[in-house]
């Protein structure tokens, strides 16, 4: 009936717009992400300061997320996610100034990177409960999460690509110029959408209360308190060994920062690819037995690129690492969006953004850590096969029975 399945999704003005109005600004914001890696590890040369910046940037949402989930089942989504744009496109704007004028400093850089991740903690559990209000036919709901992660993960391809040429160019402050600017169309986007309905009924509950509600609700149910325990392994093992990739483009492969764009849009390219399966397949598409084959993909993966010096190979086996890490993600993700009630949506995503962006900068800290011990490929190693094994005993115990022999096809 419908040979382009994401039609179901885009049919929805409103996510139409707003899907419109991210595919820009998320552009920009992985040319900064690169840009201050890139620019850390310049000033500094330390894997463990790398690790620290990130840490600093996310252990925001680790922290208050939990908060903003119950704001975002009680205010007005599209009001939040207003303010929180604006805010993150401000300190893009003071990165640009402080490089521009030859003023960025490493303190100046921690800094900026708590205030964003103070902002972000707010900002992703409201887009990912956000979501749900624009599409409103909860049947088009998993391509709706499909193709954020597409949008995602295309960005993801196309933004390290041009951070490392213009960092290359004219210096990582044209980057963080650049994001501030595209900040713009989703804003543009958030005030054409139509609000009327993105309102909560929770107000006339206490604030605590829904708090202590939303934590007994996901931790009382038993899939979804395994599923968030799954994406807490995703987070630790597959998420945080990007702040290594400076390190691997400059020490192990003699890169420059072309390289370290080059690597990062591999990511891109896998992630991308996975989404795009998703996409286009139907129903609930076996998430249970995903995540576990794409964890073996991870991991084998990159316990193989502990082994390469090559460019053209490291870039195959990053794709392949972008593959699971973003099949186990999206997996994970339509499972809870599944099985979670409506109006307990925000503060149980506010967990789902704790687990993935809240243990991450642990996981960047001690990855950090552990390259300046046994170093960079080790590490890289030993992230795979704690992912392999970790997602095996996890799946087991979520989906049981459910499971069979891991079929690649």
């Amino acid at each position: 009936m419908n040979t382009f399945i994401w039609r179901g999704a885009l049919k929805h003005r409103n996510y139409r717009i707003f899907f419109l109005g991210q595919g820009v600004s998320l552009v920009g914001s992985w040319m900064q992400i690169v840009s201050v890696a890139w620019l850390t590890y310049r000033l500094t040369n330390s894997a463990v300061l790398l690790g620290f910046v990130v840490f600093a940037s996310q252990f925001p949402s680790f922290l208050l997320s939990s908060l903003a989930g119950v704001f975002a089942d009680r205010i007005n989504r599209r009001l939040i996610l207003l303010v929180t744009q604006a805010l993150a496109m401000l300190q893009a704007l003071v990165l640009a100034y402080l490089s521009f004028s030859g003023k960025i400093t490493i303190p100046y850089i921690i800094g900026l990177s708590i205030f964003l991740g103070l902002v972000n903690a707010f900002d992703m559990p409201v887009r990912q409960a956000f979501v749900a209000d624009l599409v409103k036919d909860l049947r088009d709901l998993n391509q709706a999460i499909a193709l954020n992660s597409f949008l995602f993960n295309a960005a993801r391809l196309v933004g390290p690509t041009i951070a490392g040429i213009l960092i290359a160019l004219a210096g990582e402050g044209v980057c963080f110029l650049v994001n501030g600017i595209s900040f713009m169309a989703v804003l543009v986007a958030l005030f054409y959408i139509d609000s009327s309905n993105h309102f909560l009924k929770n107000k006339e509950i206490p604030f605590v209360r829904q708090l202590q509600e939303g934590v007994a609700y996901a931790f009382g149910h038993p899939r979804i308190r395994g599923l968030l325990l799954q994406v807490c392994v995703v987070s630790l093992t597959g998420m945080s060994y990007t702040i290594l990739m400076p390190v691997f483009a400059r020490d192990i492969l003699s890169g420059g920062a072309s390289t370290l764009g080059f690597l990062l849009a591999a990511v891109g390219l896998g992630a991308l690819v996975a989404t795009l399966k998703f996409s286009l397949r139907k129903g609930n598409s076996n998430f249970e037995q995903v995540i576990l084959e794409s964890a073996i993909i991870f991991g084998l993966s990159m316990v193989t690129l502990a082994f390469v010096r090559n460019l053209l190979f490291s870039l195959v086996l990053l794709a392949c690492v972008g593959y699971g890490v973003m099949a186990q993600t999206v997996s994970a993700n339509s499972l809870i969006q599944s099985l979670v009630d409506d109006d307990k949506r925000g503060r149980v995503m506010s967990l789902y953004t704790a687990a993935f962006m809240g243990i991450n900068p642990l996981g960047s800290l001690l990855n950090g850590w552990l390259a300046s011990r046994i170093g960079v490929l080790f590490t890289l190693g030993l992230n795979g096969i704690v992912g392999i094994l970790a997602t095996g005993a996890l799946s087991w115990l979520i989906f049981g029975k459910k499971l069979t022999k891991p079929n690649f096809r």
